[in-house]
């Protein structure tokens, strides 16, 4: 088994011309805001026809700080940071709560493309959470209100059961408040925008945040 994923993994290769268009990216022509560039190129990604452009990483760590990842979804970017969400009581909830520090990591492979960013996390008040929950699908809000994200689960007829339940009070009760939905916000420090390139001279442009403002630099591939 494991030379056989060695082999396939030797086949494999990233950037197949017939999915993916590499555009040029000259960094002199950057905004001086990275929320400003990350904007354009989400708009990009979508019309490449990139999936889920809204998928991110999600980087903590726990109090021993040993560091942990998962898929979520991006909620929102302005001023204030990006957004996500999840129950306070969920593993990423105690570790935001215990290290209020994270990354984000987005890659858009239609074009070749990624965005990390990092900083300090804030709990969005309260009603925020509501509003931004109730704003999002009756999906969303069933999975919210069978909650206990993370913990143990006995069985799987005990998921369909609450499930179930959740499912008909979201339909019944579109503003149903979940007490432990909570949004957060990431504040950058550093936003790094990559770009691929086919002879891998990729370019690397980091905003890095400061007393006077946003500072920009290349990185080295």
């Amino acid at each position: 088994m494991g030379n056989e994923l060695h082999e396939l993994l030797r086949s494999l290769r990233v950037w197949d011309p017939a999915v993916t268009a590499l555009p040029d990216f000259d960094p002199a022509t950057a905004p001086a805001d990275p929320l400003a560039l990350f904007t354009a190129w989400f708009a990009q990604a979508v019309a490449a026809g990139q999936v889920e452009p809204h998928a991110m990483s999600l980087a903590t760590a726990d109090e021993e700080g040993l560091p942990d990842v998962r898929t979520v979804m991006l909620h929102g970017a302005d001023a204030s940071g990006w957004s996500f969400a999840t129950h306070v009581d969920s593993a990423k909830g105690r570790q935001l709560t215990a290290r209020p520090y994270a990354a984000l990591g987005f890659y858009w492979p239609a074009q070749g493309r990624q965005v990390r960013v990092r900083g300090p996390v804030t709990a969005a008040p309260a009603q925020e959470g509501q509003a931004d929950l109730h704003a999002r699908s009756t999906g969303a809000l069933a999975a919210a209100l069978t909650g206990r994200q993370s913990q143990v689960l006995g069985s799987a007829e005990e998921l369909a059961r609450a499930s179930g339940s959740a499912w008909e009070r979201a339909r019944h009760e579109p503003d149903a408040p979940v007490p432990t939905w909570t949004l957060y916000q990431l504040r950058p420090d550093r936003v790094e925008f990559f770009q691929g390139d086919a002879a891998r001279r990729h370019v690397r442009l980091n905003y890095r945040r400061t007393k006077e403002g946003w500072v920009q630099e290349l990185l080295w591939p």
